[in-house]
């Protein structure tokens, strides 16, 4: 559920950012507004609107690195998973050194032995 929210989340504030970088005016704009360009008409004024958005770039851009970092640890750390593969390793039951797994096949017409001591030796050729 929240990984759903903080999902949504990013989309938003990454089309944000994009809206927000496409709006604004590069550093060569500058020259061709002190020549009537129109700017000083604009809602936020002359210097404006590049403090404003700049500024909102900044804080999306904040957001949506913390945003990564949170998103990241909640895929790095699921609930109810084994904390690392080691101690999923190491707290696997331990088996018996001697002891015969039930999954190895064996011949028709014989039994499985008890345990090792019950095998019989091979032959020495």
């Amino acid at each position: 559920m929240l990984y759903n929210i903080l999902l949504i989340l990013q989309l938003i504030v990454s089309l944000g950012i994009i809206a927000l970088v496409l709006m604004q005016h590069g550093k060569g704009a500058d020259a061709g507004a002190a020549f009537g360009g129109g700017a000083s008409g604009s809602v936020f004024g002359s210097r404006g609107s590049g403090n404003f958005m700049s500024r909102t770039t900044a804080i999306l851009a904040t957001i949506f690195f913390v945003n990564s970092l949170l998103l990241a640890w909640i895929v790095a750390h699921p609930e109810g998973a084994a904390p690392s593969v080691v101690e999923s390793v190491t707290s696997a039951p331990a088996v018996e050194s001697g002891a015969v797994p039930a999954d190895v096949p064996v011949p028709a017409g014989t039994t499985a032995p008890a345990d090792a001591s019950d095998v019989p030796a091979a032959p020495k050729q």
